[in-house]
């Protein structure tokens, strides 16, 4: 089945981070790398198997750099490439977004 054009650059941009995992990796990965286990702790709830799928798109579509150490143990670290940095930086003002929300339900008694 061949994918459609995109629509508008909202389209485009929701095809990369499509999901729910997808933005909290990102988040996590905020200037720092991380290994695989610290990335589980900072995505709480995640499955290894979702977030070894999503870490693979997220690398194939350019938003995550996967660095494979040649060390015993194996060492694999991940961070944003700077398609990633400009992805976050998109992402900060509907983040904010939703922290004022999340106060307006508390505010409410529904959050």
């Amino acid at each position: 089945m061949e994918k459609q054009p995109y629509v508008c650059g909202l389209d485009a941009a929701v095809d990369v981070i499509d999901g729910k995992w997808k933005v909290l990796i990102i988040w996590a990965l905020n200037h720092q790398r991380c290994r695989f286990g610290e990335l589980k702790r900072l995505v709480p709830g995640v499955s290894e198997k979702v977030l070894t799928q999503q870490l693979r798109e997220l690398a194939a579509d350019g938003i995550v750099h996967r660095e494979s150490y040649d060390v015993v143990p194996p060492k694999v670290e991940y961070s944003l490439t700077g398609l990633g940095e400009e992805l976050n930086t998109a992402l900060r003002p509907l983040g904010a977004w939703g922290k004022r929300r999340m106060a307006t339900l508390a505010e409410t008694g529904r959050g």
